[in-house]
């Protein structure tokens, strides 16, 4: 077992009324990057939860360099080398990004006096040493959530991590920070022999990181592969158990009359700055319009003004043809907008509230859900529920259960679902797919598609390029709050990558 940073003997993890991980046994090799791929709700980052002490498995051992683990907490499992880096990160939004990563191992003046300077300089030195850059002295709650997810890394460096678990590391990425992240994995890898683990849905990045690759399914471990023997095809069907077949999105119809229409829009971010600088677009029934920028260049800001969510300093939004500029989410939605925000926890869903209630939020005073007005049709809602429930094949223990207690991607489907149930003319849509696994892309991808078929107007905005790609008719670049270019027809990453950084080009490719 020399080689052998990590293995699972037979492993079972129960909850009540779900075998989440089921006679799992796997060796995951020291000094390698290995990939763990599944659909959502497939026992990945269960596993890994059980890696780093989060759970006691049911049933079955497991060792870390050779060393049984007996003590089945966080602590323990950080003792003896493992550092897990979380979805939804666990960072103190008030405190610095020194003072997050040093938490609970503080230098110390005098053995009593916390030791800021000292704090500062160790995280500057980190960060230099693994080439993850990062101001000791920012406020975390100021920082991008690319920025958030680098001192989630560092914290978990600075404890000694050999072993490193990365749940849905490029989630949050843009394709620029991504490539960065995997530049630090192939150095610390190379150079200090480390493991590296990582749950994702990307086939792609898993194809052009890792070692070998792990497919579970519904809890079961159903193979592993060597990386270099596989292709994307191979892992999907494995994923869900069937060829899987990649449908062509086929849109039809043209564009019609403009339902989104933004001019001269000036919006500043939560520090007072301005962050979207004089703008205008619109969008089309019929359209999908594309955003693509780096993280941080306002377009966050954009689509929370045109949704109500942020006040607007200068300039108009209109929806539908009205003047929504100043109104709030609720009586913009009223005017025809559904929205899918870019932070499913802080704004899509709340995690304590059932999915049932979550799914009906926003319909809940519908007359066909209450009697007289106040009093519920407990039926009806449960019916209702389960029809949406099934329909955009969420997984989990029913709709009675609370959100918080989905993944990350079945959270995200709860979102979609409601949203898009309210067959609203305009959507807005950030992130779409954040989290989700490569079955239920394709699923969000055609809904996508079939509403704009039905001369549904949809702004779009999603990190990964390769999903503004395909759902767009028309894409816009922006940098530091401007438009930088517009394309349609035929165009390449490259020019796509020259308009997010700033470049210009022409405003319309050649078709």
């Amino acid at each position: 077992m020399d080689d052998i940073a990590v293995r699972f003997e037979h492993v079972s993890m129960a909850f009540p009324g779900v075998l989440a991980n089921d006679d799992v046994s796997l060796d995951i090799r020291r000094g390698e990057v290995f990939a763990l791929v599944g659909e959502n709700g497939a026992g990945k980052s269960t596993l890994m939860n059980v890696l780093y002490g989060i759970h006691a498995p049911t049933d079955g051992k497991v060792f870390i360099n050779g060393r049984e683990m007996t003590d089945h907490d966080p602590k323990a499992a950080i003792a003896m080398g493992v550092g897990m880096v979380h979805q939804h990160f666990m960072l103190v939004p008030s405190f610095t990004v020194a003072q997050n990563i040093v938490l609970s191992r503080e230098p110390r003046r005098g053995r009593v006096f916390f030791d800021n300077a000292a704090a500062r300089r160790k995280t500057a030195e980190l960060a230099e040493g693994y080439g993850l850059e990062v101001d000791p002295d920012a406020v975390v709650a100021e920082l991008s959530v690319g920025l958030q997810q680098r001192v989630e890394i560092l914290k978990t460096l600075y404890r000694g991590a050999e072993i490193l678990i990365l749940d849905e590391p490029t989630a949050v990425l843009t394709p620029q920070e991504t490539e960065e992240l995997f530049a630090v994995i192939r150095r610390v890898v190379r150079e200090k022999h480390m493991t590296v683990v990582i749950i994702t849905h990307k086939l792609y990045e898993v194809l052009a990181i890792s070692d070998r690759v792990g497919v579970m399914r519904k809890g079961q471990l159903v193979g592993v592969r060597n990386t270099a023997e596989v292709d994307e095809q191979t892992l999907a069907s494995m994923m869900v158990g069937r060829p899987m077949l990649y449908e062509k999105l086929e849109k039809t119809g043209a564009p019609g009359d403009v339902m989104i229409e933004v001019k001269d829009l000036t919006v500043r971010d939560n520090r007072g700055l301005t962050a979207v600088r004089g703008l205008s677009l619109s969008v089309r029934a019929g359209e999908v319009l594309g955003i693509a920028a780096v993280e941080g260049n306002g377009q966050s800001e954009l689509l929370e003004a045109v949704t109500g969510m942020r006040k607007i300093e200068s300039g108009t939004v209109t929806v539908c043809g009205h003047d929504a500029a100043g109104l709030d989410p609720g009586a913009i939605r009223a005017l025809g907008l559904a929205h899918v925000p870019e932070d499913r926890l802080a704004t899509g869903v709340s995690r304590e509230a059932t999915v049932a209630d979550n799914l009906l939020t926003g319909k809940h005073r519908q007359k066909r859900f209450n009697r007289f007005g106040f009093h519920q049709r407990t039926s009806t809602i449960e019916r209702y529920a389960r029809e949406i429930y099934e329909k955009f094949d969420i997984r989990g223990s029913g709709t009675d259960v609370a959100v918080g207690d989905l993944s990350g991607g079945n959270m995200q489907k709860v979102v979609i679902a409601r949203e898009f149930s309210f067959d609203s003319p305009v959507l807005v849509i950030a992130q779409p797919t954040r989290g989700v696994d490569v079955g239920a892309i394709e699923f969000i991808h055609r809904q996508i598609i079939d509403r704009r078929n039905r001369g549904c107007a949809i702004l779009l905005c999603s990190a990964d390029l390769d999903e503004v790609f395909r759902l767009s008719d028309r894409i816009v670049t922006l940098y530091e709050g401007r438009i930088t270019g517009e394309f349609t027809g035929t165009f390449s990453k490259d020019e796509i990558g020259l308009g997010m950084t700033g470049g210009h080009r022409d405003r319309e490719a050649v078709s």
